[in-house]
């Protein structure tokens, strides 16, 4: 049985994310797939609405399975980020 911390660790993060690609050129800054101008928030939004994997292939042709995957992996890492508040100097 996995722990929590065999989870984490097995978690992915921004450096194993081959396929997520964030450039200010493209959809404003806006994690993208491989470059493209479909992001991972039109993925993700479409999973999230109950489509399968296939039917998001189905709607972007030219995506790959991993990039659907990988979408979901970058989503899951952002969900488990903690923003800090610093003090003012």
């Amino acid at each position: 049985m996995n722990t929590e911390a065999d989870i984490n660790n097995q978690a992915s993060t921004p450096q194993t994310l081959t396929r997520i690609i964030r450039d200010p050129a493209v959809m404003e800054g806006r994690a993208c797939i491989r470059g493209m101008r479909v992001t991972v928030g039109m993925v993700v939004g479409q999973t999230g609405a109950g489509r399968t994997i296939e039917n998001v292939l189905e709607d972007f042709p030219y995506l790959e399975r991993e990039d659907v995957l990988e979408s979901l992996q970058y989503a899951a890492w952002l969900s488990q980020e903690r923003e800090i508040v610093l003090a003012s100097g």
